[in-house]
């Protein structure tokens, strides 16, 4: 195993004045064994950076280190790490076995280890029974856990994972992330995942990188970038529904953009805010009330409710109050976090 350093990363596609610059200078460091999340909107240069880290990108500045060594000028099959696609891009005509096997068998190594190490990943990937199939016999969860065994047979010192639950659907992404996560806890390998899905962040990472256009917007654990966020496109990206972004706010300064998530609004009988109703979610046990700040024509505002509290009704009024200690204050220009809102 190995920790991973991005030392001012920098990437550019082209050169001169037309050069189309897609990382800008990302610093930061994955530990030993931790398994870090990659996560932000499509085109903000999450999978470019893990493409740089697999050697199947070109840095243009900057550098990237596995363990000790900086990787920067070294081939992929040189930086002892393995990755995991979005396609599964197994061998059709093989076997299970065959497809896990395969690339121990270009190294050369000895028929009875390459037994007993895809035994073994098989055994942790629940595999066994599957070892002689071919991959149009088996469901997409499936061959995701082959995909994930051809990885773990090689005894990296990094995975990489660059979006591997994208093709599969909601239930099996579910079970698939939970495998994920025991894998990780039973291995301890390093690892970097990327993902444009901000609830499988939160669900697996021991630390998150949130990317945007090309930006470490921020470095943290779920808890600190959901109770912290750095910025106000932190707070929009991550949660669901995400934070309401409020602006002219009575009480706030000029220039502070306040924040409150929809689960920290408190529904009272009068006073507080007033919120017109707009439209309601059913989410089973709770619900989305969506609406304006002060009138049909104010900010938009989402709501959280709990199914035991009495649902309001478009058109209708609602009071709400802000829980104080869950306010949060940006600078209205910058869009960074303000200590004091």
């Amino acid at each position: 195993m190995a920790a991973i350093a991005f030392n001012k990363v920098i990437k550019r596609y082209g050169s001169g004045p037309k050069a189309n610059q897609v990382i800008h200078g990302v610093t930061a460091e994955i530990r030993d064994g931790e398994f870090v999340v990659i996560v932000g909107p499509s085109g903000c240069g999450k999978s470019t950076l893990l493409r740089m880290v697999a050697g199947l990108e070109e840095i243009t500045e900057g550098t990237i280190s596995i363990g000790e060594r900086v990787v920067n000028q070294l081939e992929p099959s040189e930086r002892d790490i393995a990755m995991v696609f979005q396609n599964y891009a197994l061998y059709p005509h093989m076997s299970v076995f065959d497809n896990m096997a395969y690339g121990l068998k270009i190294k050369k190594v000895p028929i009875a280890e390459i037994r007993q190490r895809v035994d073994k990943a098989a055994q942790i990937l629940e595999l066994g029974g599957l070892l002689q199939r071919k991959p149009r016999e088996l469901s997409g969860g499936q061959r995701q856990r082959v995909a994930m065994g051809r990885a773990i047979v090689r005894q990296p010192q990094v995975f990489l994972f660059d979006e591997p639950l994208s093709n599969l659907d909601a239930k099996l992404r579910a079970q698939t992330r939970l495998e994920i996560e025991k894998l990780h806890r039973d291995l301890g390998i390093t690892s970097l995942f990327v993902t444009h899905d901000q609830v499988e962040a939160m669900t697996l990472a021991q630390r998150m990188i949130v990317m945007n256009a090309g930006r470490m917007e921020q470095f943290g654990t779920p808890e600190e970038v959901y109770h912290r966020p750095a910025s106000t496109f932190v707070a929009g990206f991550i949660g669901a529904p995400p934070m309401n972004l409020l602006k002219d706010v009575k009480g706030v300064r000029d220039g502070v953009l306040l924040g409150i998530r929809p689960e920290h609004l408190r529904v009272v009988e009068s006073g507080g805010w007033t919120v017109a109703v707009e439209t309601i979610e059913m989410l089973g046990a709770e619900r989305l009330v969506h609406g304006h700040l002060g009138g049909p024509q104010g900010q938009r505002m989402i709501v959280r409710m709990q199914e035991t509290e009495t649902p309001p009704v478009p058109g209708q009024t609602l009071h709400v109050l802000p829980l104080e200690d869950r306010i949060h204050g940006f600078d209205a220009q910058t869009g960074r976090r303000m200590e004091q809102p």
